[in-house]
This record gives C-alpha cells, sequence and structure tokens, in this order.
C-alpha cells in the first residue's frame, strides 16, 4: 500500500466521524491527511509526512476551525422552521382536542392540539389561530 493511499483512508475516515460528531475537530484532521496524501505523491518518508500531517492538522485547527466557527455563529440563528406557522389562521381537518386533532398548513397535514386545555373542542372544518409549536406538533386556538 502507497503512503498516498495510507492518507487518503485516514482522511475518509476522519470525514466519517466527523459526520458522527460535528465539531469541525475529525474535519481538520481530513483536511491535514488529504493534503499530506498528495504530498506523499512526491515525498516518501514516512515519519516526516507523519510529522507533515500532524503539524498541518493543529494548523488547521487553530486557524481555520475559529474562523468557521465564526461564520457558522453568524448564520441566522432561528432553526425553527415553524416559527413562520406562528399567528396563521388555517382549517382544522380534524377535530382537534388536547390530545388530537389536525389541521392543514400549505397544503401540509400537520397534528394539531388545543392551546389552552380547559377549551372546547374545535370541530373539523373551523378556523382556528396557530398559536405556538412543540417540535411537529402545533397548537392552535379557535378563531
Amino acid at each position: 500500500m502507497s503512503y498516498w493511499e495510507l492518507f487518503l483512508i485516514v482522511a475518509i475516515a476522519a470525514l466519517i466521524f466527523e459526520m458522527f460528531a460535528p465539531a469541525m475537530f475529525f474535519l481538520s484532521i481530513a483536511a491535514a491527511a488529504l493534503i499530506t496524501a498528495i504530498i506523499s505523491l512526491w515525498y516518501t518518508n514516512f515519519h516526516w509526512l507523519i510529522v507533515i500531517c500532524s503539524a498541518l492538522s493543529v494548523i488547521i485547527l487553530l486557524f481555520i476551525r475559529p474562523w468557521m466557527k465564526k461564520i457558522m455563529h453568524e448564520m441566522p440563528k432561528s432553526v425553527d422552521f415553524h416559527s413562520e406557522y406562528i399567528g396563521k389562521i388555517v382549517k382544522a381537518t380534524e377535530e382537534i382536542t388536547n390530545t388530537g386533532g389536525a389541521i392543514t398548513v400549505y397544503e401540509e397535514r400537520w397534528d394539531a392540539r388545543l392551546a389552552n386545555p380547559e377549551s372546547a373542542p374545535v370541530p373539523a372544518g373551523s378556523e382556528v389561530r396557530i398559536v405556538r409549536n412543540d417540535s411537529i406538533v402545533l397548537y392552535v386556538e379557535a378563531v
């Protein structure tokens, strides 16, 4: 097995680890191993290739990772894709109670519950206002 193949395997393994633990740590190792695999096509001293790969990992980790984290933190904070539904008035497709029901939003069926547990059940076909969400369940009140 050539050295470039070995470092390519390390790069692929590090990318797989990064998928399971997305902290950009294994990504720096993967990038360093990929660069070292390219270098190993011309330079064949294995001990120095290990040193090069280690040094590149540290350099990428210390300089590129903070830059990437800064970019990630500048992205919009709202990842709640249901927030656009809050306040929207829609029709109940099934009777809505404290324990079940359904509404249709943009031609999609969503599970719905009453926002106020003391409210009377809302019959199918009635208009309701979306008050909040909890994961994939939207909480509504009668209009």
